[in-house]
């Protein structure tokens, strides 16, 4: 890391400017759980399995050899911080990825980590 020694601190005016830029307390507490969700590799793996398209829990425990108790325990976490759906296919209940942010957000975490090694 080089230091720039020309940096002059910043004026109060651009540092509450800075301040401002801030997500609010409630977007930091939500963005505090998603991260705390994402600690446990069962959930990552599921939002990584999703976001090759829907699973029902059935398939995921096969996937994971993972207990369904588990599997649903996990899923539940994913809906409560809306990183998953559920949507009703004939007489399964198959879970997708909220979004493509989800997609992107994994997908810049993997290469971030590809690229670190």
């Amino acid at each position: 890391m080089t230091i720039n020694p020309e940096h002059v601190c910043a004026d109060d005016v651009s540092l509450s400017g800075l301040s401002q830029s801030l997500p609010s307390e409630e977007e930091l507490c939500r963005i505090c759980n998603i991260f705390s969700a994402l600690q446990s590799e069962t959930r990552l793996k599921i939002l990584f399995l999703l976001c090759r398209g829907g699973l029902c829990v059935r398939e995921l425990e096969q996937i994971l050899n993972i207990s369904q108790p588990a599997i649903s325990h996990s899923l539940r976490t994913l809906r409560q911080l809306d990183l998953v759906r559920v949507k009703k296919e004939g007489r399964f209940a198959v879970y997708h990825t909220a979004d493509e942010h989800v997609h992107t957000f994994l997908d810049m975490c993997r290469k971030h980590v590809s690229e670190c090694e």
